[in-house]
Formats: C-alpha cells, structure tokens, sequence
C-alpha cells in the first residue's frame, strides 16, 4: 500500500452525529409492495388506530420532564407502597455505611505489580478518606448537613423520583481538613436560561450545553429552585438568573456530576423509571381509598320500617289519600294511642337496655346493611401492586410485605432477580456518586502531599494519561445481600470459596457488608486474646469435622464414633 499513512486511519473522522447527518428512507417500502410484513405494522386491523408518534428522545422527553418529575415526586409523598420501594432500594444498594475499597492498579502504574506499596496505599488511602468522608462533622457535603453515606443514600432515592442526580463539585477554604465538597442540586434548577437571549450559537437542551456530538460541556443552574418563593422584587430578580458551570476545569477536574441512564441515543436528561406505571400507581392509591370507605359504609347500618299489605290494598283502604279524613289513618292512630297507654307504666318492656318498639298492625322494622361485598378486591389490589413492583425494581413480597404464599425456592428466585437489579443501580448511580467525591478528594489529597505513600520517589503523575483513573480505581462495599436460609447460603459461600469460583473478599461483603481486611484484622485480635485468657479458640481447631458437618447441616455432638 503505497503512499498510505497510518496517521490517515488513525485522524479519520467521519463526522456522523445527530446534527451534520441523516438517514434517507428507501425508495421502496413493504406497504407500497403490497401488505404489511410485521402485523404489528397493521393499520387495518385492530391497531389502526395506534398511531404514536416517531420523535427523537428529547422531543418525546424535554417538553414533558417538568410534569412527569412533579408527578412521580407527589406519588412518593403520598404513596406508602412507592414510598416503601424508595426505601428498599436505598437498605439493598447503599445499607448502613456505604465502604471504600480502594484498589489502584499497580502493575499499569509501576510497570509490575508492587503488592507492599498497594497494600499500604489501600490500608492508609481508605483510612483517611472513611475518617473524612463519615466524619460527624459531614466534610463531604457542602451544606454540612450529610456524610458519604447520606449522600450515597439521598442520591439513589432522587435518582428514581426523577431519572438523574445533578451534584456540583465545590471548593471552601474555611478550615476544612480537605477543601473538596460537593453540593447535591435539584434537577429542576437544571433549565434553559431566560436571562440570554443569545447563546451565541450554543446547543442547550434543558440546560445542559452539548457540543457537535452531544458531549456536555457545560450547565445551566438557576439561582433557585423555580417553585420557591422569594419575598421581593430583588429576591425575585436573583431566583431569575442562571450561572453557567462547564463540566470540567481544563486540566480534568470535573465540576459536574451528571448521572442518568439513557434509555435512547441522543438523550439529554434523565426520566424515571415509574413514568410507565404512574397511572397503575395513582389507580392503586384511588382504589385503596375507595375500599376503605366502602369498608366504613358496610360497617353501617340502615333500619326501615315496611308493611306486609300489598300496594293495592293499602290504596283501596284509603292510605293513599291526605291524612285528614283518612279511615285507616284515624284507625292506627287510635291504635297506637291504646298500646302507648297500656305500657306506659311497664318497666320490663326493654331486651338488654334496649327498647322493644311496637308498630301498627300488618308492619315489622327492617335492619339494612348498605355496604355491597368487594369484586375480589383483594386479588385486584395484588396485580396492581405486582405492577407497581415490577417498575420499581422490587419484587412483589418486598413491596408488599406480604409472605404468606412464599416459600423458600420462590423467595431466593424473587431475592435473586432483585439484588441483580439493586447492583445494576448500585453500578450505575451509587458509585457514580461515591467514585465523584472520592476523585475529587484523593486528587487533593495527592497534590497537597497529605498521603505518606504518595511521597515515594518516582511515582508517576496523577495527572499523566489515565493515572488519574489508575489511583482512583476502587470498589465500595453497600449493603449486604440478605439471607433466606443462613445455614444453606452459608454453606454455599464456603464452597464458592473452597472451589476457587470466589474470595473470602467478596463473600464476607456480600454477606455481612464489611471490609475483608478489617474481618481479618479483627479475627487476629480475637485470637490473641484467647491465647492471653487461656481460653479454647475457634479459631485453634484444625479439625474439619464441624466444617463438614456444616456443608451437609448435620450438628457435631462432639463424640468421635
């Protein structure tokens, strides 16, 4: 290949994106070769009058981000069942403390891995960022008001009322042991800006500024939030304008953590995952309602007094004309003047305090119970809860709380698929979060020379290719799993681990939520204590026995047979 340069491949741009390109539709289509050849295409039929309408994502999505947002946010307020499943999913991704386990890649950084400087990196970097990041104190939050953990917490429950998290990174020199912070914002605050009526050519979609092939480059933030209310025409005229923040500063710091999931390309904010069963949610809570007060009306009565004459002939004695005059009015009402004497000086007429009543001949009383029996109310209230469930990313008994058709194999198939889901999220929002805080504090941490391992001679600059990311490389520990059966999935860890198909690393954080090497340490400690007391450890037994016994859940009486 004569006269070919690689540098022709390699600066090749063929500058497709959604703005300089376009796809032109055959000239030919199966409707107009006759027929349709997906029934699902048919506009004859059944689906005739289907007709959606074909737009980009953030036609479909932008004009109606505002109302889905403030719709779902009033289901979470005022719904229990959608306000439990925010609960579930903060307890199963993020849990109690959400943990640093930091692992930089030391063999791409030294060239070969260094097992002494990474344990010592490990053990000194999470140690000093735990201490700051779940200081009472609440360094990592801007507003003092929240840990790693809240934030972790509060920003998973924001991330399914409104499809994304939005948290800026900030800077304060008031004393702090580190100056990095970083302030969760409302998404709503994310908006075009009124206050420029030219842009200067820039692409702004919701307040976010995209360059030729959708990279974001900078945000729109309102001063405030756009439903607060400020007392004052000043106050007013400040809520009304908007900062821009690019993304980043131009040696890589990011200033902009923006997260959502696409769920199409060229999609420039987020949606939340209710929006398809916001209707289902918003029937479930109306019909919840409406039981009830179907069950306080049937728990109400209704007394009626009827007679036994037939219609026509209480017409033809006379009862259907005015009381005056009336024959068999005068009648019963002598009647009733007669019994009123004879028992009016009884004391015994009563049944249990009650009083017997006397009506006029040929009349009895009635008890009605209003209240009409429930179509399968229950039933109903399940599917819809398995709905709700299913766009939440819970399973039906976690919503519910409701295990009485449950057994063992169900509940760890249901147990199974969630926590799939859960580290899904947790991958894609929580340690988004946490990876943001961590970046920005350990670059600090770095650069004013705060970390002892980091003073080593020869170490490659954070900034210098992906170093950055070589340091930074970590994983966080969230919330356990949960189990079902503890001895079976007890059982089960130890032969993952015995087999070689994991770690005592990643059982012990999937189990309990802890940190392996804090485990171990702990174990030591335990042991030497034993040792100093005299006392028998558990940890002294080399018998397999109780091991064996435990795998296949028979109990040791401690006789050897």
């Amino acid at each position: 290949m004569s006269g070919f340069d690689l540098t022709d491949l390699l600066e090749s741009n063929s500058g497709v994106s959604p703005l300089t390109s376009e796809v032109l539709p055959p000239e030919a289509s199966a409707v107009a070769s006759g027929g349709v050849a997906y029934d699902g295409a048919n506009k004859l039929d059944r689906l005739g009058m289907w007709q959606p309408a074909l737009r980009s994502a953030d036609a479909d999505l932008l004009p109606l981000k505002d109302d889905l947002d403030a719709r779902a946010l009033d289901t979470m307020r005022n719904d229990a069942y959608v306000a439990g499943g925010a609960a579930i999913r903060k307890d199963s991704i993020v849990g109690a403390r959400f943990l640093l386990n930091s692992k930089p890649e030391t063999k791409l950084l030294f060239g070969k891995e260094d097992e002494v400087w990474e344990t010592e990196a490990q053990e000194e970097i999470e140690t000093k960022f735990t201490l700051w990041a779940e200081s009472p104190q609440n360094w990592p939050d801007a507003a003092r008001r929240k840990t790693l953990t809240d934030i972790v917490r509060l920003a998973v429950g924001v991330h399914l009322s409104n499809g994304e998290v939005l948290m800026s990174a900030e800077w304060f020199d008031d004393g702090r042991p580190f100056s990095s912070a970083v302030q969760l914002i409302d998404s709503a605050r994310l908006s075009d800006p009124r206050d420029r009526t030219l842009l200067s050519g820039r692409r702004v979609r919701k307040g976010v500024e995209i360059d030729a092939y959708g990279a974001p480059t900078a945000y729109y933030i309102r001063n405030a939030h756009p439903g607060d209310y400020r007392l004052g025409i000043t106050n007013i005229l400040a809520s009304m304008k908007w900062k821009r923040i690019p993304a980043r500063k131009p040696w890589g710091r990011p200033l902009i953590n923006h997260i959502y999931e696409e769920m199409r390309p060229d999609q420039t904010r987020g949606v939340t995952a209710m929006v398809a069963a916001l209707g289902e949610m918003r029937m479930t809570k109306h019909f919840r309602r409406t039981e009830l007060e179907r069950a306080v009306v049937a728990s109400t009565y209704a007394a009626s007094i009827e007679s036994e004459l037939p219609t026509d002939a209480s017409l033809a004695m006379g009862s259907g004309n005015p009381t005056d005059g009336n024959a068999t009015t005068a009648w019963m009402t002598d009647y009733l003047n007669e019994i009123a004497t004879y028992t009016a000086n009884a004391q015994n007429l009563t049944m249990d305090g009650a009083k017997i009543p006397i009506f006029a001949p040929g009349t009895k009383l009635k008890i009605q119970n209003p209240g009409a029996a429930s179509p399968q109310g229950d039933k109903f209230e399940q599917s819809l809860l398995r709905y709700i469930a299913a766009a939440l990313g819970v399973s039906y008994e976690q919503l519910s709380r409701d295990y009485t058709q449950t057994n063992y194999s169900s509940a760890r198939a249901s147990s199974g698929e969630t926590f799939k889901t859960m580290m899904s999220l947790k991958r894609s929002v929580a340690e988004k979060v946490a990876n943001f805080i961590y970046r920005l504090w350990l670059e600090e941490a770095i650069n004013y020379n705060e970390l002892e391992c980091f003073k080593r001679r020869g170490l490659p600059r954070f900034y210098d290719g992906m170093n950055a990311e070589l340091f930074a490389a970590c994983e966080w520990i969230g919330a356990a799993q949960g189990q079902i059966d503890p001895l079976k999935e007890t059982q089960a860890a130890i032969l993952r681990v015995k087999s070689g198909f994991s770690t005592k690393e990643t059982e012990i954080a999937k189990m309990t939520g802890s940190d392996w090497r804090k485990v171990a340490r702990q174990q030591r400690r335990e042991y030497d204590l034993d040792k100093k007391l005299e006392m028998p450890s558990i940890y002294d037994s080399t018998d397999t026995t109780d091991l064996q016994n435990s795998l296949t859940a028979t109990p040791n009486d401690g006789e050897n047979k």
